[in-house]
Order: structure tokens, then C-alpha cells, then sequence
């Protein structure tokens, strides 16, 4: 009778207490469950006596739910490895929630984490059929279709978005990435397989490699297959596949216990290094012997920043012993101006190289230590260097880590550190004898050779003044006065200042022409100390001498290495000229076309590298100036080489000085119209996404070795970008290298450089990067994915349209149409914003 009395209400007691736990109402049964349903919703608070810890696997190894951070008020959703107490996965990690947060598994099958109001985590899976959600015994968190657990029904699963943790059969592919806690240095490592292999990176700015797979001499190569795309860790060893799953190499770990239920698991570490650990039943995880990478000396931070790591000891450099903290005292973006911070470059020491000069392709090729040396003076952000004296190979940094001491003292790197020239020195006061008199006595005698060289630097320049005064042109009355000369010969930074009479003679009355552009012509010119200049006299500029000088001081106060240096001006009466540091290699259309004349063809890594420092030079326009300045003329002509072959982006900034009668002119000249963005004939504003237009056709141009529009071509290839999409879709990238040139399969920056100016060129300007993002994909260290295949029938259509603008404007001298001129005209939108 008692159990016909009561066993029915202990089981609807049960079945009470299950239905509640897979109900949207929260509840506080102790039961856990092994899926859950669509209509969940809940809270740690809800979950209190069971730790937070709502679903578990069949085996109760690993568990789902609310997890205890390092305070004990906030919380991580995530899945916990439940005998080891070890979380091995986390949904929100730089987010943490409250105790009265939810996690909510809706109705429309979308699971997602809500933190006052707002989702800060989703699986976006709403609207796809979603049936259940499971824990399964590898650690895995599945949201499934109706039909079952195969494999053909998940419809997401944690595996495939791993934090800082790879559980052993978990696949990591192209594309994944894992993520380090920070450390105390607010500096996170990452770990991501990229164009064909698995690299570590240090979270500066730009990322730093500083291990890499195909480098590693622990592993087993196979020696076949294709492209690095996937990684498995099994047991204690970690198998790489290329796409179509053929083993490529091993990776062996030492055994690090005993137990053989233990779970494996891979663990980037907030220190830097992949550590191999065993997860055993009842006792906290064990690490094994096995690292990466394997020399410490090869972390960024092991010894902190500017030390250096010699076989695990750290010892600052004798640059810097006199230094509080081994630090320089030197920030990034620091000039030796009155702007900024005076420096000086200090030798690191014999034989010390750093952790990302082996990775990463260099700053400069086959340069000199001079060249080295004078490209970090000129980059405001540059704040160490290397140069390789064997290869000739620079590298500029603007971010430090530590340094490693080389093998031999006689290793041909030569390194330096930009240090602070003021106030890192200071001596001691001293308290008995005579040493307040001495300090007194050296006091009075810089005191007088202050005085004694102020004297003789204001009388050399009131001779100067004297002299240039008398050798003066005389200008209209009207402009006189009023004009504040003196004002603007005394403003910080302004470049130097010529009078007409001085740059007619430096170009000997204008006789050596070296090129003529829309903003006028450029002449070869000489001064008294002997250097070279380019004079380039500006057509078609309406502002007067006040408006003009602010413009020039803009562009006069910008250095960097890839941009060319102005060296100085002339605003007299009616004359604009400007004077740049003259590049004897000229502009790049000369070294990349056919029937080029005046130099043999560029080879391939001389391309790239032009490519990359045209990128560096516009990426420092576009963010690192104090005004944005958008170039709004990107093309070959506008590209200039060093001795070097180094590129330097020229004619920056000038937008800003045309006329509207001027603008006509810059968008008929020849060799522009296949450079602009398709906003130019559209209402959309023009802004430093057009920049980066024209920079994927030029790059393009330089894979090709051809102009982007060519009438001579098929119908097919004479518009090139279009051409370049469809062999991209065919996977036919040889046809769209320059046949002239070597092409090695081994080298992925060929199609790196090719997918980058696809997307460069996206009629989309959203869709386009930044020119800093094209940077690190150029650069190797961001990921470049397919990029989505543009319309070429819009393509050709705006080729078209572009070409009927040119002819047009090349017939009659009055340019475009008026039904463009509103679009195309407005010298505001033209110089972009400021």
C-alpha cells in the first residue's frame, strides 16, 4: 500500500525537478543534466549548488556552465575538466558576468550568454533547426540538429573556436587561432597556421613570429604533401596534414604521467610558451617536459623588454646599465625634433640579435649599416634596428622585446636602440670638500660657451638673413607687410625656405627636366654644398602665401622612410615650388613596363619589398600623422626608388594646394585614370579607402608587369583587374605573374601579394582593408582570406567610363563634362580630410 501510496509522487517529484532544469524558468534541483533542449535559460545563482555547472558528458569528466574567475563576484561560461579542476574552454573570456547573468538556449536555437540585456557571447545558430545541446566525452560542445549526433548534424561546436587550450583529438585548421591570457605586461601570445605554416606570436604592434613550425627541428618530417592546413594533437603526439589530410610531420611530446586516462592537452600560456600537460582523474594537471619554443632565450618577454637572454640569463646591455629599469627612455613615435623626443642610437652589443629577425621578411634588402641606421633616424616609430652585415638585410622594430645573444661573438649582427640624449645621465651632488666650488666652477664655464655660441649662431644668421635679403627679387607691394614673413621664417619645423633667385640657379634656370605631372614639372637641381634636389614647380595653385606656407609646414613636418623628404620651398610673388630629396632611380613605371627604358627589370623580391615600403608609406599618411592626409594619386609615377631600389611615395599632401581648374587636369592626365576608385565618379566621399584603390592597381601592376588597362591586349586581358579575378577563381595565379620573371612555388608571397590587391580593389570600399592591415598581410603576420570576387562586367564598365572621361578630356582642354564636375571637381573632396 505505502508504495502504491507513494512512489507515484516520488517520481513526479523527479520528473519535476528534470523538467525544470531544461525549462526556461531557472532552478535550483541539484540534478545536472547530459543535453539540454531548446528553452533554457539560467544563471550561476541558479545553478548555486552545483557550482554553476549545468550540463555534463555521459562520462561526468568534463562539465558546462558558469565557472569561477579569479574573483570570486565575476564568472566565465565555459567547460571545466571537472577531475582536474582545469577550464579547458571559455565563451567569454575577456568578459566576465555577474552570478546573476544567464545563458540562454532559445527557441530559435541560438545559444548565447546575456550580460544586462546585451549578448556578449552567441553560437549563431538561430533559425538553423537547432535540437539539442551535448557535452561530449572529448571535451567537445556541440549544438546539434534534429536526426541524432553524427557527425553531419553539428551545427556548432566549441572545437571549432578554441580560447587557449587543444584537448587531444581536437583539430586545429587554417584559420583558428589560439589565444593567451595576458600577462603583466598586458601582452597576449597567439598561435594561428598561416600560408603554409604554424607560427607563435608575440601581441605588439605590428605581431611578432617568434617560433615557427617548418623551423622546428624537433619534428619528423614526411617530406610529402602539399601546404600546412590542419594540426591534430593525439595522446603525447601532434600530427600536421595538409588539405587533402597527407601527414606532413610529427610532433612528439614526452610522456607526462602514467595514468593512461589521463587527458592530453596543448596550453598556450600567458608566458609564451606551448606546454604539454596531462589532465589525470583526481589531481591537478601535470606538465610535461616538452616545450615550445625550446630555447627560452626565443620568448619575447622572457627577460623583459631590452634585456638580454644568454642561455637563460638576463643581463642588460651595457647601453643601458646606467638606466633605471634597462629602459631607453624612448616611446614610439619619437623624432629627434623639437617635437619630440632627442635620441641617439646605441649600440645593443657583439653578437646580439632578436627573436623575429629569422621570420619575418626584412625592413630593407641588401642595404648597408649606414642606410640601416639613417631608415630608423628617419621613422619617428622605429625604436631598435638589426642589420646582418653577411646578407646586408635590415630590420627596424617599433616595438622591443628582449634580445638573444647569438652564437660567437663574431656574428656579423650589428644592433641598436634609440636612447634618450637628455636626462638619462645625472651625477651625483656630492656633500663634502670642495665639490660644491667644482660643480660651481664647470656651472660658470658652460654658462660662458652657451653665451660665446649663442652670440656667434645670431650673428651667422643676421649675416644669412643680410645676404638673402639683398639677393631677393622685389615682390608686389600689395603682398608685402602683410604677409608676416618673418613670422613664418621662425616656425618650428618649417622646412627651409628659398628665395626664386636661389633654386633658378640650382637648376641652372630650369634647364635638366626630369618628369612633368599634373601638379606641374620637376627639374634637376643642385645646391651650394653639392647635393641633389628636385624642384617641382607648382601649376594651377590658387592660395596665397600664408595659405600655401601652412600646407608646406604640414608636409615639411612628416618623416619616414618610405615617404620622400621635402627638403624645402619658395613662395615668391607668383612663383609655388617645392624642393625634394632627389632619387636617382626615378619613378617605378620605368623598372616594371615593357620597352622601359633606362633600367634592366626588376626581379621579383625587388618588387615585393617596393610594395611593401609603398604600403609602410601611405599606412604612416593614413594613421600615424598628427592630420590624416589622404594622397588621393597613387600610381607608378608617384613611386619613387633610392639608389637602393627603396620606395618612397612622393607628391603627398598636394591635393590640398589645386585649384578646381587644376582638379580637371588630375583626372584626365595620362596614367591616372586606371588608378582611381570608383567613389571618384559616384557621390560617395573620397577618403583614404580610395587611397588604398589605387594602391591595389599598382600592385597588381607590379605582379604583372603591365599596365591595368592595355587596348593592345585581347578582349579578355586588356583590363587586367579583371583578368586577375578570373584567374584567381580558376586558380591559374602563373598567368597573372609577370612572364618575364622567375616564379618559385616555394614562394607564398606571390599569392599573399595577389590577394591583397584584390582586395584592395574591391568596388566596396568598405569591403576594403586598411592600408596597416594590407601591411601585416604583406608582411606575413594576418591571415589573407579568398577575396570575394569582384563583378567584372562593373569592372569593365568602370574601365570604360574612366577611358571615355580620359578621351574626352584629352580632346579639348576644357576636361570632363559638367555632369561630372560635382562629382569629380571639389578641390575639399579632392585633398581628402586633414
Amino acid at each position: 500500500m505505502e508504495n502504491r501510496d507513494y512512489g507515484p509522487s516520488i517520481v513526479a517529484v523527479l520528473l519535476l525537478c528534470t523538467s525544470l532544469i531544461i525549462s526556461p524558468v531557472p532552478s535550483n534541483c541539484s540534478i545536472q543534466s547530459t543535453q539540454i533542449s531548446p528553452g533554457f535559460q539560467g544563471s550561476q545563482m541558479s545553478f548555486i549548488d552545483n557550482n554553476g555547472l549545468f550540463l555534463v558528458s555521459n562520462s561526468s569528466a568534463f562539465a558546462f556552465g558558469f565557472i569561477t574567475s579569479s574573483d570570486p563576484t565575476s564568472f566565465f561560461l565555459g567547460v571545466l575538466h571537472q577531475p582536474s579542476s582545469t577550464t579547458v574552454w571559455t565563451a567569454n573570456g575577456a568578459s566576465p558576468v555577474t552570478h546573476s547573468d544567464d545563458f540562454v538556449f532559445g527557441k530559435d536555437g541560438n545559444a548565447h550568454l546575456q550580460s544586462a540585456g546585451s549578448a556578449i557571447w552567441s553560437t549563431n545558430t538561430s533559425g538553423k533547426g537547432a535540437a539539442v545541446m551535448e557535452l561530449l566525452d572529448n571535451g567537445n560542445l556541440v549544438v546539434l540538429a534534429a536526426g541524432g549526433g553524427g557527425d553531419g548534424s553539428i551545427l556548432w561546436q566549441s572545437f571549432g573556436f578554441p580560447t587557449d587550450t587543444l584537448l587531444s583529438g581536437q583539430s586545429f585548421v587554417d584559420g583558428m587561432a589560439l589565444l593567451s591570457k595576458p600577462n603583466s605586461d598586458n601582452i597576449s601570445y597567439q598561435l594561428r597556421i598561416g600560408d603554409g605554416d604554424m607560427r607563435l606570436y608575440a601581441g605588439f604592434r605590428p605581431p611578432q613570429p617568434y617560433w615557427s613550425m617548418q623551423q622546428e627541428n624537433r619534428k619528423i618530417d614526411n617530406k610529402m604533401g602539399g601546404k600546412l592546413y590542419s594540426a591534430t594533437f593525439n595522446s603525447t603526439s601532434w600530427s600536421f596534414f595538409d588539405r587533402a589530410r597527407s601527414l606532413l610531420w610529427q610532433f612528439v611530446a614526452a610522456a607526462d604521467s602514467s595514468d593512461s586516462n589521463a587527458v592530453r592537452a596543448v596550453v598556450l600560456g600567458s608566458d609564451g610558451f606551448l606546454s604539454f600537460y596531462s589532465l589525470p582523474n583526481g589531481s591537478p594537471m601535470v606538465a610535461s617536459s616538452t616545450k615550445i619554443p625550446q630555447d627560452p632565450c626565443g620568448l619575447p618577454l622572457f627577460c623583459g623588454a631590452y634585456y638580454v637572454c644568454d642561455g637563460g640569463r638576463c643581463v642588460c646591455p651595457p647601453a643601458l646599465n646606467s638606466l633605471p629599469n634597462c629602459n631607453p627612455g624612448v616611446a614610439a613615435s619619437s623624432c629627434s625634433s623639437s617635437a619630440g623626443t632627442p635620441f641617439e642610437l646605441a649600440k645593443v652589443g657583439d653578437g646580439v640579435g632578436y627573436f623575429a629577425n629569422a621570420l619575418l621578411p626584412p625592413s630593407l634588402a641588401k642595404s648597408s649599416l649606414r642606410g640601416c641606421q639613417d631608415a630608423c633616424r628617419g621613422n619617428c616609430s622605429c625604436l631598435g634596428l638589426f642589420f646582418d652585415g653577411k646578407s646586408g638585410n635590415c630590420f627596424l622594430y617599433d616595438q622591443i622585446g628582449s634580445f638573444m645573444q647569438l652564437d660567437g661573438k663574431s656574428s656579423a649582427y650589428s644592433s641598436y636602440i634609440k636612447v634618450s640624449s637628455t636626462g638619462t645621465r645625472q651625477d651625483g651632488n656630492g656633500s663634502g670638500g670642495g665639490g660644491g666650488g667644482s660643480n660651481k666652477h664647470i656651472a660658470i664655464v658652460l654658462i660662458i660657451c652657451f653665451v660665446t655660441a649663442a652670440v656667434i649662431a645670431a650673428i651667422i644668421y643676421l649675416a644669412v638673413r643680410l645676404r638673402r635679403r639683398s639677393n631677393r627679387l622685389p615682390e608686389p607691394s600689395h603682398l608685402g607687410s602683410s604677409e608676416g614673413e618673418d613670422f613664418w621664417d621662425n616656425i618650428s619645423g618649417m622646412p627651409v625656405r628659398f628665395v626664386f633667385r636661389e633654386l633658378q640657379e640650382a637648376t641652372d634656370n630650369f634647364s635638366v627636366k626630369l618628369g612633368q605631372g599634373g601638379f606641374g614639372s620637376v627639374y634637376l637641381g643642385k645646391l651650394p654644398n653639392g647635393s641633389q634636389i628636385a624642384v617641382k614647380q607648382l601649376e594651377g595653385i590658387g592660395q596665397g602665401k600664408k595659405e600655401f606656407r601652412a600646407e608646406v609646414s604640414t608636409i615639411g613636418s612628416i618623416h619616414h622612410v618610405h615617404l620622400v623628404r621635402l627638403k624645402g620651398f619658395c613662395a615668391e610673388g607668383a612663383h609655388r615650388l617645392l624642393a625634394y630629396e632627389y632619387m636617382p632611380k626615378g619613378s617605378l613605371e620605368r623598372w616594371i613596363f615593357p620597352n622601359s627604358k633606362g633600367g634592366h627589370q626588376l626581379d621579383w623580391n625587388q618588387r615585393f619589398n617596393i610594395a611593401l615600403g609603398t604600403a609602410k608609406g601611405l599606412a604612416y599618411l593614413h594613421e600615424d600623422c598628427d592630420v590624416k592626409i589622404v594622397h588621393c594619386d597613387i600610381k607608378p609615377e608617384n613611386v619613387l626608388l633610392d639608389d637602393n631600389f627603396v620606395a618612397k611615395v612622393s607628391d603627398f599632401g598636394l591635393a590640398k594646394l589645386m585649384t578646381r581648374e587644376q582638379s580637371h587636369v588630375f583626372t584626365t592626365m595620362r596614367g591616372t585614370r586606371g588608378y582611381l576608385a570608383p567613389e571618384w565618379i559616384t557621390s560617395y566621399a573620397i577618403s583614404e579607402k580610395s587611397d588604398v584603390y589605387s594602391f591595389g592597381m599598382v600592385l597588381l601592376e607590379i605582379i604583372g608587369g603591365r599596365k591595368n588597362f592595355d587596348p593592345s591586349e585581347t578582349s579578355e586581358k586588356a583590363h587586367f583587374p579583371s583578368y586577375a579575378f578570373k584567374k584567381m577563381e580558376e586558380g591559374k595565379l602563373k598567368e597573372i605573374f609577370d612572364s618575364r620573371l622567375a616564379l618559385s612555388d616555394k614562394d607564398d608571397r606571390v599569392e599573399t601579394a595577389i590577394k591583397v590587391a584584390l582586395w584592395c580593389i574591391q568596388e566596396d570600399l568598405s569591403s576594403r582593408p586598411s592600408m596597416s592591415k594590407v601591411v601585416q598581410m604583406l608582411e606575413g603576420v594576418c591571415y589573407v582570406p579568398q577575396p570575394p570576387m569582384s563583378p567584372q562586367i562593373g569592372f569593365r564598365l568602370y574601365a570604360n567610363l574612366l577611358k571615355s572621361i580620359s578621351d574626352e578630356g584629352s580632346s579639348s582642354t576644357s576636361g570632363p563634362s559638367d555632369s561630372n564636375s560635382d562629382a569629380l571637381l571639389s578641390a575639399v573632396r579632392l585633398s581628402g580630410p586633414r
